[in-house]
């Protein structure tokens, strides 16, 4: 698997192929080549994300920027000043309220609607 990746890595860096920022209105398809047999298409996906609609506290949104940053539970809790165990309660209602069953996804939700900017290492444009 790692040589597939390798020799994908060694083509995607010599094709011109590749469409420097792909058109957002539709999809595309940005890579379709094979590698070592196997067909590997990668897609950008047209993706309008409705407006979200709720209501987000202070300290939801702090809990969420600090989830965001890497932090475990404890020391969310440690700097805020409060149990673990109240830190995944406000985890749970952040869960309920986003339609989310993971952290990861919890602030790929959160970044996607601009509660907490763009991801890291991305400027507002999208570019690196």
């Amino acid at each position: 698997m790692e040589a597939a990746v390798r020799r994908l890595i060694q083509t995607l860096g010599s094709s011109n192929c590749l469409p420097e920022y792909p058109d957002p209105t539709k999809d595309q398809v940005i890579l379709d080549i094979r590698v070592d047999g196997v067909r590997c298409v990668m897609l950008h996906l047209k993706h309008d994300a409705p407006p979200l609609q709720v209501g987000l506290s202070p300290r939801e949104i702090e809990i969420a920027q600090m989830v965001a940053k890497g932090y475990p539970n404890k020391t969310i809790a440690a700097v805020l000043d409060i149990s673990s165990w109240t830190v995944c309660t406000y985890l749970r209602r952040l869960f309920a309220k986003l339609g989310v069953a993971s952290r990861a996804a919890m602030v790929a939700k959160l970044h996607e609607h601009g509660f907490l900017g763009p991801p890291l290492g991305l400027s507002r444009t999208g570019r690196q």
